[in-house]
């Protein structure tokens, strides 16, 4: 594995880190919890050392999953999670960025990880009914309580991020970033690099429509989420599997796999980006992490960005409501 700076004065990660799972698992699933496990202790083998987690991810059981599986090795590894993505009562999503809430929710978070320090804490959603200055100041009182080594935010758009690192040093930046999600070059990108905040790519596989897997609607199971996702709706899906098939063909030339290539592609756009894929199979992890020693040429860099130009693929990330509560 090969390891990268996160951000000006950050922590040393593993170019390729791990999110989560796409499909939740339940505290008494014992196989499924056991997968989890075992794709924990692979990861670890296999060098990487960055584990993301959130307190919105799974009903908070991601959290417990976690700090559960990297029990005798923590000393080998970094831990992330998040605050402030809340869902309200009426079942909308929303954001709470108070600095009361902050405090809460890390020794919340602590608690259900059973770890005594986050490795890097993040505002998981921007509260626009809160200054940034405000939550970040909460933030960084976190890290002088020694509960929280690096903070950080998600979906933060440049205006944001400045005027947050400006109020305390911010890590890195969270957001969506892949061969199907290439706006954040235009300026969230060049703005991070400008104040020396690393960025972490979620979603770096276009939530498995990189991978090759995913042809039709009918790929996903019926309580798949990924169905409301306005990019897998069937007539987009139909044009971006078209994408996805010459993505394939120029992988089979490199002797990959088609995720694998996208995962190499976003290592090659700098060393100050670190995607986090995320899975809940040992196999797919494996592959994932080789991704980290794939070297592409000149030509196959241009010809990705060729294919997946910015707005080639059909269908936004999110619905229009969605956006309205991330920067970008």
């Amino acid at each position: 594995m090969r390891y990268r700076k996160l951000g000006r004065n950050g922590p040393t990660v593993s170019a390729i880190s791990m999110g989560r799972g796409s499909q939740g698992i339940k505290l008494d699933d014992a196989p499924g919890v056991e997968a989890f496990n075992a794709t924990i202790r692979r990861a670890i083998e296999l060098g990487i050392n960055f584990f993301d987690s959130s307190d919105a991810y799974w009903g908070t059981r991601h959290e417990v999953l976690l700090g559960r599986a990297i029990k005798g090795f923590r000393d080998q590894v970094l831990i992330s999670s998040k605050f402030g993505n809340i869902d309200l009562p009426d079942g909308r999503k929303g954001t709470n960025g108070r600095p009361e809430y902050v405090h809460q929710c890390c020794i919340a978070s602590l608690k259900r990880m059973d770890v005594d320090v986050i490795d890097v804490y993040y505002l998981h959603r921007v509260d626009p009914n809160v200054p940034i200055e405000e939550t970040v100041g909460a933030m960084a009182g976190l890290i002088e309580q020694g509960k929280v080594r690096y903070i950080g935010l998600c979906e933060a758009g440049p205006a944001t991020l400045r005027r947050a690192q400006a109020a305390h040093p911010i890590a890195a930046l969270q957001t969506e970033y892949s061969l199907w999600f290439r706006e954040v070059e235009r300026d969230v990108i060049p703005t991070c690099r400008e104040l020396g905040i690393g960025y972490v790519a979620y979603a770096p596989l276009g939530r498995g429509l990189l991978t090759g897997r995913i042809r039709t609607v009918d790929d996903l199971a019926p309580n798949d989420r990924r169905r409301v996702h306005p990019r897998f709706a069937p007539e987009n899906l139909a044009r971006n599997v078209k994408l996805v098939e010459e993505l394939e063909r120029m992988a089979q030339g490199q002797g990959a796999t088609a995720a694998q290539l996208a995962l190499a592609w976003i290592l090659a756009q700098g060393d100050d980006i670190v995607p986090i894929p995320g899975t809940n199979h040992v196999k797919n992890l494996e592959l994932n992490a080789a991704a980290a020693d794939i070297r592409l040429s000149a030509e196959k860099l241009a010809r990705l960005n060729e294919i997946f130009a910015i707005g080639a693929g059909a269908g936004k990330r999110y619905h229009d409501r969605v956006l309205k509560g991330v920067g970008i």
